[in-house]
């Protein structure tokens, strides 16, 4: 599903990780562990074709790499990237347009998130662990093979972690792969690959 070759990255003037390769299969999961600042959310975020890196290559199979990353992956930072003068109902009708979910996607996500309650609030009533279940609803909503995920369960509480974790090994049973950064352990078997310390 994507192949990192001799990947560098750097972050200013200081190298984050230099001739770094892996690759991530099909029904797979890589934990990426490492200090602050050792470069996880950047070699996610290289991943996902939003910086540049200094050498290397990142491959996704036979596929185009620009089409790869415009409609084969979701990406979900640290942030949730809400707009807080909505409502939940029309961020989540937003967020679903914007990532090609359909109707049924929309419904699967509010159903097995538990959204339906929020959705009249706007986004500045919820609280970090509603806010973060509403941006991941996008990635129930519209199926994607890939995730790229920074710290998704930081604001969730142990029920959401639980059922997010079930939603994620349902993700890699039908064939897709998640590439997260982590300091937690992963509800779902994962492999893991240590970035190493910040320098």
């Amino acid at each position: 599903m994507i192949s990192v070759s001799a990947l560098t990255v750097s972050r200013g003037e200081r190298v984050l990780f230099r001739n770094l390769s892996f690759t991530v299969a099909p029904k797979e999961v890589l934990a990426l562990t490492g200090a602050n600042g050792a470069g996880k959310t950047s070699l996610l975020r290289a991943i996902a074709g939003f910086i540049r890196v200094e050498a290397g290559e990142i491959a996704f199979g036979s596929m185009d790499v620009h089409e790869a990353r415009r409609r084969h992956l979701h990406w979900q930072g640290p942030m949730d990237g809400l707009k807080t003068a909505r409502s939940a109902r029309d961020e989540l009708a937003f967020q679903a347009r914007f990532a090609g979910a359909d109707p049924d996607g929309v419904a699967a996500a509010t159903d097995l998130l538990a959204l339906t309650p929020l959705l009249d609030l706007e986004v500045r009533q919820l609280s970090a662990g509603q806010r973060r279940r509403l941006a991941l609803a996008r990635l129930i909503a519209a199926p994607r093979p890939l995730w790229l995920l920074d710290e998704p369960f930081s604001p969730l509480d142990s029920r959401w972690r639980a059922v997010f974790g079930t939603l994620m090994q349902a993700h890699v049973d039908r064939g897709g792969a998640v590439i997260a950064a982590v300091h937690d352990p992963l509800p779902v078997p994962a492999r893991t690959l240590d970035i190493g310390a910040g320098r």
